[in-house]
C-alpha cells in the first residue's frame, strides 16, 4: 500500500539528500501537503524538489521536528520485521566491540536507523526509552522485536524523560514492559562491579557513554592523590579513581539514593570513598571556604543547555561550574570537564575552561579531548548525535 505524500518546499531537501534524517515543520510545503492532515505516527513518502522520492518517514504535526526518516526507500513499513533487522545490525556492532550479550548502549536512535528509540542492555535486562510520537505509535512492535531478537529476562520502559512532552507524549514512571525485572542487576566495567536499578536509576539506569573517557582517567591517576568527583551518581568515575592505591576520593551528588547506591558499589568492590550529599555549586563553595584542595577534580553534570534558546544562559552555567571546580584544584592539578549538551560545542567547552582559568589568574593546558564511546555511534550527517564531549586539562599557576 502506498503511503500519503509529504512534499517539501523548493531547495529544502538538501539536508535529507546529504543523509540527515530530520524534517522540520517549516520545510514542508503546506500548500500541497498540510501537516494538520496527518495523525502522529503516520508513515509518509517524502518528496523533494521536482517530486523526487526521498524515502519513508513517520510524522508528528505537533512537533518542530515533524518528520524522521526511517528508510531511503518509499513505502517501507516500520513493523516488527524492520525493527528486528535494525536490531540485529545494531547488535552486530556491540558484539564486535564488547563481546556477545555485553552490557552496553544497544540502540542509539537515528545512528542505528531507529529514530526515537534508545535501548540499554544490562546483562539479560533491557531498558527501553521512546522519545518520539512516531516510534511510540509502534511501541508494541518494538517490545515484540526486542523479545524475539534478544530473549531477555525482562524489559523495562524508561519513558520518564521530559523530552517526550515536546512530542505531545506523556511522561510516565518506569514500568515493566515484559518478563521479570529484579530491583537491581549487576554489570561490570573495566573489572569494577556495579549494581544498577533498572526501575529507579537516572536516565535508563547507567551512563555507558562515558566508558571510554573513564578508561582514559586511569592515565592521570597515581597513589596518594586527592580526587573530587562532582555529580558522581553511582560512582563510575569515583570508584575507578578509588581503585588506585592510596587515592582519597570524595564523591558529590544531590541524590541520597544515588549516594546510597554508590556506597553499595564501593562495598561490592571493597573500596572506600567519602560522600557529600548536596547541590554541586553549594558543595564546591563550602569546600572552597574550608580551603580544601584536590589533585584531580571531575565535573560531569547533566545537560545544562536543554534547548538552543537557552544556550547563552547554559554557557554561563558551565563557566560558573568549572570556575568553582578550579577554585578547589591544587596547583598543577587535573580537571576533567564534561558536557552532554548537544547545544554546547566542544570548542565552547574548551573556551569555557580557558576563560574560567584566566579569571582565576591560572593557565590551562588542554591534554586531550574525547567523546561518547562507539556503542553511541555518531551519524555523520546529524551533528546532534555527537552530543558528548570530555576534556582533560592541566591547570597551572599563571605563567
Amino acid at each position: 500500500m502506498a503511503y500519503p505524500e509529504l512534499q517539501l518546499k523548493k531547495s529544502e531537501d538538501r539536508r535529507l539528500r546529504a543523509g540527515h534524517a530530520w524534517i522540520f515543520s517549516n520545510e514542508v510545503d503546506s500548500g500541497k501537503t498540510a501537516l494538520t492532515d496527518f495523525e502522529p505516527g503516520t508513515l509518509v513518502n517524502v518528496l523533494g524538489q521536482g517530486g523526487k522520492p526521498l524515502g519513508t518517514a513517520y510524522v508528528n504535526p505537533h512537533s518542530l521536528i515533524c518528520g524522521r526518516v526511517i528508510s531511503r526507500r518509499s513505502d517501507v513499513a516500520l513493523d516488527k520485521s524492520l525493527i528486528k533487522h535494525r536490531l540485529n545490525i545494531a547488535a552486530g556492532l556491540r558484539e564486535r566491540l564488547y563481546g556477545k550479550a555485553a552490557s552496553c548502549r544497544l540502540v542509539f536512535g537515528e545512528s542505528d536507523g531507529l529514530p526515537g528509540l534508545i535501548v540499554d542492555r544490562f546483562d539479560d535486562i533491557l531498558a527501553v526509552q521512546i522519545s518520539t510520537a512516531g516510534m511510540d505509535h509502534h511501541a508494541d512492535a518494538v517490545i515484540q522485536a526486542l523479545g524475539e531478537t534478544f530473549r531477555p529476562r525482562g524489559i523495562v520502559w524508561r519513558n520518564d524523560n521530559p523530552i517526550r512532552e515536546l512530542e505531545g507524549l506523556t511522561v510516565s514512571k518506569p514500568s515493566i514492559a515484559s518478563g521479570e525485572v529484579p530491583d537491581t542487576v549487576e554489570i561490570e566495567e573495566s573489572g569494577l562491579r556495579f549494581q544498577i536499578a533498572p526501575l529507579a536509576g537516572q536516565k535508563t539506569g547507567w551512563f555507558f557513554d562515558q566508558r571510554a573517557m573513564r578508561e582514559r582517567l586511569e592515565h592521570y591517576l597515581k597513589p596518594g592523590l586527592r580526587v573530587l568527583d562532582v555529580y558522581s551518581y553511582l560512582g563510575a568515575w569515583g570508584l575507578r579513581a578509588a581503585r588506585q592505591a592510596d587515592a582519597e576520593v570524595t564523591c558529590v551528588d544531590r541524590s541520597a539514593d544515588a549516594l546510597s547506591g554508590l556506597e553499595a558499589n564501593a562495598d561490592l568492590n571493597e573500596l572506600e570513598v567519602a560522600t557529600i550529599e548536596g547541590d554541586a555549586m553549594a558543595v564546591l563553595k563550602t569546600l572552597r571556604q574550608e580551603e580544601e584542595k584536590f589533585d584531580l577534580v571531575i565535573v560531569d553534570p547533566p545537560a545544562l543547555i536543554k534547548r538552543r534558546k537557552d544556550a547563552k544562559q547554559g554557557r554561563q552555567a558551565y563557566r560558573q561550574l568549572n570556575q568553582a571546580a578550579l577554585q578547589v584544584l591544587e596547583k598543577n592539578g587535573i580537571l576533567v570537564s564534561a558536557s552532554c549538551s548537544s547545544h554546547l560545542a566542544q570548542a565552547d567547552l574548551i573556551r569555557t575552561v580557558q576563560a574560567a582559568s584566566r579569571h582565576l589568574d591560572r593557565s590551562a593546558q588542554l591534554l586531550e579531548v574525547g567523546g561518547q564511546g562507539p556503542d553511541h555511534p555518531i551519524h555523520p550527517a546529524i551533528p546532534e548525535t555527537a552530543y558528548l564531549k570530555t576534556a582533560f586539562f592541566r591547570i597551572l599557576p599563571s605563567w
